[in-house]
């Protein structure tokens, strides 16, 4: 059996650490992206070099082993409790002191470790020289030049890791914060060591740096005991002391000597940068794309070109995948004996999961221009851009990237958005955005309006996906706004980003992560979508028509005098079947409400199959048009043109109905990930608030609508 080495892989968001994993295991497991917070859970790959196997653990983007986010508490946990054989820490080559940051903390807690200096070309590109050799030297630790997108440094970092793993053993580094606090982090560190505080798992003096610097997770192990008093106490002291001496605190003094130690260390002939300095190409994009005026109208271009694209691109292979599913519905219905399997099968199954695959090529189309736009950088310039809207509203500047990961950028989905809000330090402005985010056009939100505009404003479906993408960013700033004056008072609180340089993504990466989310959508249309269809079928077949009411059906088909008397008494039957039965009965039942949207009980139907997936709005509309329509319709099996010519929807109601979709309660999944973050309290209040919300619009619009016209 070949040996195993174990290997954290850790480093700030934007240093290509994700990629160099992806490099390292030789798959994309890992979500690559171009901006902060992408790398939220942990991952792991394996890969086998000479007899051994390296199990690689890809930790969560930090800039620091702090206790500020969830991240920075998920990556130093890994470590410390983890024991891994070693730690790589990657570090930007070009914004070498930031990333020394992480590196100087690694020291301290005394993981074995090799330092890898990815980015070396654009280091180059910039003017800027790294002497790996003399890093090295430094910091007594190996120091790998890497370049992680085109796979260069990554033997050489396996091969230092296996060094590093055999002969190293955990050595905690001293670093020095100065006379005012060395004594006191050297007592506190006794006073733990004698008490064999978490059986030395956890370095002594690194913990008592840790409480120095307010962390809560460390001082949170610490209460209720007298060894916790008795250091509340000593830090307490010295915080006095410093305010009075130094007019600073005990955090922020531990910084100034970090990066003091970080800057003594790049002096010595580590790094050298031109004597003039260069103004990058990307700070000039960068003057555009964050513009308080020219930014905004970048980003609805951006958004009308990617829509644009998209309806153009995909409309062949779209109607395609449509006829393909037609005939394999045809070739069911003739080798499948007439009744409730051949309905099952047909109307269910196919015409259900069929009607959301065959917006596959949109769906693709739209996801390849997304990852483009995330790999190359510009996600981080609309976050940037966007932190002083949020403000406005009494959300923090890091919500922007629950809201694009959520969908801000239609496309993506609210479980993973809700989750991202974890990184936000208040927790005020962490459940408002928890609150908002699904509001977003997530993907499945997406294949519903794909089947709508395209059928309610067939030459207008770019501006209509744009409208629909703007309304959810109104939505969720202005409930935010609400919920913050309201119900979740508070101090808005301080937002730092970076921006990372522009990087032209790989064609294998964008291929990659792109088939990836594919892959996802069409798993869980053959997964989810096709349970849920078949229950909708369940519920729109059954109970059947009792036999009195078909032999009336069957004496008046007797009774016809034509072909087209026949027809028309089909289609009554069909839809007095589906009325009869039991999702028929409830969106008969809802349609005094709904009515006042201008929602017909067939759309009730769909609307709370919706609840479970939005997706399954398109299946059950399918499935509904199937059961209730007779064979040789107009619409010829397309959904889009079956609800065109439905004289039910008129623009008002159209309008009204897209609204009510955008806004009502989210997706069963999304609502357990929004319990999981917040509580159930919240994530109920969030599913029922949402609803009457998005029922309020609908039938504000739709009253207004109908008034005007």
């Amino acid at each position: 059996m070949s040996r195993q080495i174990t290997i954290s892989l850790c480093g700030q968001p934007n240093c290509g650490k994700s990629t160099m994993f992806n490099a390292l295991t030789g798959g994309a497991a890992a979500r690559v992206g171009n901006y902060p917070g992408i790398t939220v859970e942990r991952l792991e790959g394996v890969c086998e070099r000479d007899g051994v196997e390296f199990l690689v653990t890809d930790l969560p983007g930090t800039y620091s082993l702090t206790s500020y986010s969830l991240e920075e508490v998920v990556a130093r946990d890994a470590i410390l409790e983890g024991r891994p054989d070693v730690c790589v820490c990657l570090l930007d080559a070009s914004a070498l002191e930031r990333g020394l940051y992480l590196a100087a903390q690694l020291l301290e807690i005394g993981v074995p470790l090799v330092i890898g200096l990815n980015m070396m070309d654009e280091a180059r590109k910039n003017g800027t020289r790294v002497n790996a050799a003399a890093l090295a030297k430094l910091l007594d630790v190996p120091v790998v030049e890497c370049v992680a997108r085109r796979g260069l440094g990554k033997e050489e970092l396996l091969s230092q890791a296996l060094r590093v793993a055999t002969g190293g053993a955990w050595n905690p580094r001293d670093l020095s914060y100065g006379p005012d606090l060395d004594p006191v982090v050297e007592a506190m560190a006794r006073k733990l060591e004698a008490a064999k505080f978490l059986d030395g798992k956890y370095p002594p003096r690194w913990l008592a740096v840790k409480l120095l610097e307010g962390d809560e997770n460390v001082a949170r192990k610490l209460e209720g005991g007298p060894l916790g008093a008795e250091l509340d106490k000593m830090v307490a002291t010295v915080a006095a002391h410093v305010g009075k001496t130094l007019g600073t605190y005990p955090e922020a003094l531990v910084a100034d000597y970090r990066y003091g130690y970080i800057h003594s260390i790049v002096r010595q002939g580590v790094v050298t940068r031109p004597d003039i300095a260069r103004r990058d190409v990307s700070e000039k994009v960068d003057w555009v794309l964050t513009h308080r005026l020219l930014g905004p109208l970048t980003m609805l271009g951006v958004l009308y070109l990617l829509f644009l694209l998209t309806f153009k691109l995909g409309a062949y292979p779209q109607l395609w995948l449509q006829d393909f599913f037609g005939f394999l519905g045809d070739c069911a219905g003739r080798l499948i004996p007439a009744g409730p399997l051949q309905s099952l099968v047909v109307d269910g199954v196919i015409d259900g999961v069929g009607a959301v695959l065959g917006f596959t090529p949109f769906i693709m189309i739209m996801f390849l221009m997304l990852v483009f736009l995330e790999d190359l950088g510009y996600m981080a310039r609309v976050a940037y851009m966007l932190d002083k809207v949020f403000k406005v509203f009494g959300l923090h500047g890091a919500s922007v990237m629950p809201f694009i990961i959520s969908g801000g950028i239609p496309g993506g989905c609210a479980v993973p958005g809700v989750m991202a809000a974890r990184t936000l330090r208040s927790p005020k402005e962490r459940l408002t955005t928890i609150l908002t985010a699904p509001f977003m056009v997530c993907g499945a939100k997406t294949t519903a309006f794909l089947v709508l505009v395209g059928a309610f404003f067939p030459g207008d479906a770019t501006l209509a996906m744009l409208g629909l993408t703007v309304a959810s960013w109104a939505a969720a700033l202005l409930v935010a706004r609400a919920l913050r004056w309201t119900l979740i008072k508070g101090r808005p609180t301080p937002f730092v980003m970076e921006l990372p340089s522009y990087r032209l993504p790989t064609l294998y990466g964008v291929a990659a992560h792109t088939l990836e989310r594919v892959w996802q959508f069409v798993k869980k249309a053959g997964t989810v979508i096709f349970a849920v269809s078949v229950l909708m079928w369940l519920a729109m077949s059954f109970p059947q028509l009792p036999e009195a009411e078909t032999a009336k059906f069957a004496a008046a088909r007797a009774a016809a005098s034509g072909q087209a008397m026949v027809d028309d008494i089909d289609a009554h039957e069909k839809e007095t079947a589906l009325r009869h039965s039991c999702a028929g009965r409830l969106g008969v039942w809802l349609e005094p409400l709904s009515r006042h949207a201008g929602f017909p009980w067939q759309m009730n139907i769909a609307l709370v199959g919706g609840f479970a997936a939005k997706e399954v709005i398109v299946s059950t509309l399918s499935t509904a048009y199937s059961l209730g329509e007779r064979e040789d319709a107009p619409h010829g099996g397309d959904l889009k043109l079956a609800l065109a010519s439905d004289p039910a929807y008129g623009t008002p109601a159209a309008l009204a109905l897209l609204a009510f979709i955008l806004l009502y309660a989210p997706c069963s999944v999304t609502v357990v990930a929004m319990a999981r973050e917040s509580s159930w309290g919240w994530a109920l209040f969030g599913l029922a608030g949402s609803t009457v919300l998005a029922y309020a619009v609908a039938v504000a619009i739709y009253q207004v609508g109908s008034w005007l016209c």
